[in-house]
């Protein structure tokens, strides 16, 4: 039976709503109304995730919002198509990013427009945003750099910016499949029929995301879809008993492989459609049996915890932005994350697992009520993985995202509405 409980879950939505509605202004979401700068601007990836909770509230003014974040990110667009990673509108300040780019900035741009305009259809909207989105798939297409349909990521290159990962990252292929889904559906409705170079790309990279992120223990032959053959011999070799045929694997370089758990991106494979169902199971007792805490049963950004007596702290600690966030058990090492539950609630309610899909929701409002400074409902950014405190900036706009997304997922709807080969799906 589910845990959730009803005054909670009623409230918890009530407030995500309204911090979502404290979140918006003329130009779009805010990351959050709180006064630090940082976060008081736009940005295409935290506006990205409140556009797909506010097209599920079905509230005309957060949709109205939403509309607004992607044609300010539009206007801001780069020379060469760089989407910003956020924007001040009222000072004219735009950062495409820190030390690196931010590649997934763009990829949610594109799934959030195509969203908006299938949930809507706002034809005009389509017409204004169309050249921006031919512009970024382009500029994706360069930077596959080697042309063989994988995105390479620099360090600090998407939403884990403070974190160590790089190269050929799960998470932005992942992206990058559905925005090119997305444009595969925008290019059907334009024009009546199939652009058959875009769907050939689309399954390409269904092929190369199943064959070069999950290593099957069992395995003796090399898969036709290998990146790199040596590279991925070697990779499955040192992979340990713990995470193969157990999880995806975060990334893979020239470097080699990287092994940690990367929760977003192994719910969104599930989420997208690439998984298969045994391979949902093993992660799913993955997270059940390692990663949820009774307490409070919210997913780590990822795991396992770095340490100061590991050979990665010292890299670690040089990647930040102003000050050092990630000691253990925070922010993205180890930190829980009610945006990232959000999206495996969401992933749960489509596979029919309702009671865990409310247990899961249920902790997410329960972080969002936590006080930060005596003041309850502060929606924080993460959770401490080991005291359960709340951490980071308070006012987290995709953190009320998140439990929108969740209480709507769990009534039916389905997150993603756009996919490849035979147009789209309800959004019902």
């Amino acid at each position: 039976m589910s845990k959730q409980t009803p005054d909670l879950a009623g409230e918890g939505f009530e407030r995500a709503m309204q911090l979502l509605y404290d979140c918006a202004t003329p130009d779009g979401f805010l990351a959050s109304p709180t006064e630090n700068a940082n976060y008081h601007r736009i940005w295409a990836r935290d506006g990205g995730i409140a556009t797909l909770a506010a097209l599920l509230s079905d509230d005309h003014d957060l949709i109205s919002t939403a509309r607004a974040t992607l044609l300010t990110l539009a206007r801001h667009q780069g020379p060469h198509g760089e989407i910003p990673s956020n924007v001040d509108p009222v000072a004219e300040r735009v950062s495409y990013g820190g030390t690196a780019g931010r590649v997934d900035a763009g990829l949610w741009f594109v799934i959030a427009c195509g969203e908006y305009w299938h949930a809507t259809s706002d034809e005009a909207f389509l017409g204004q945003v169309l050249p921006s989105l031919e512009k970024v798939r382009f500029l994706l297409g360069a930077w596959e750099f080697n042309a063989r349909g994988l995105l390479f990521v620099p360090p600090t290159g998407d939403w884990a910016d403070e974190y160590l990962h790089s190269g050929y990252v799960l998470y932005d292929q992942l992206l990058y499949l559905q925005a090119q889904r997305t444009l595969a559906a925008i290019h059907r409705h334009l024009h009546g029929g199939e652009d058959h170079a875009l769907q050939e790309r689309i399954s390409r990279l269904g092929h190369l995301i199943r064959a070069n992120y999950w290593f099957d223990p069992s395995a003796e032959d090399i898969p036709d879809d290998a990146y790199h053959e040596v590279l991925y011999r070697m990779g499955r070799a040192a992979a340990s008993p713990h995470c193969a045929g157990n999880h995806w694997m975060p990334f893979f370089s020239p470097h080699g492989y990287g092994y940690r758990f990367d929760a977003l991106a192994n719910v969104l494979v599930s989420l997208l459609g690439i998984a298969t169902e045994a391979q949902r199971e093993r992660v799913d007792r993955l997270i059940s049996d390692t990663l949820l805490d009774d307490t409070l049963p919210l997913l780590p950004a990822f795991h396992p915890v770095i340490k100061p007596v590991d050979e990665d702290w010292s890299d670690l600690q040089m990647t930040f932005s102003y000050t050092f966030k990630n000691h253990p058990y925070e922010y993205h090492n180890g930190g829980l994350w009610p945006m990232v539950t959000g999206f495996y609630v969401a992933d749960l309610a489509a596979r029919d697992r309702y009671d865990e899909a409310r247990r899961l929701l249920d902790a997410i409002h329960r972080a969002n009520a936590m006080e930060i400074d005596g003041e309850p409902w502060s929606f924080p950014e993460y959770v401490n993985g080991k005291t359960l405190q709340p951490g980071g900036t308070r006012c987290q706009g995709w953190s009320a995202a998140a439990a929108i997304i969740g209480q709507k997922c769990l009534e039916g709807r389905r997150l993603f509405t756009l996919r490849d080969h035979g147009g789209m799906r309800s959004n019902r």
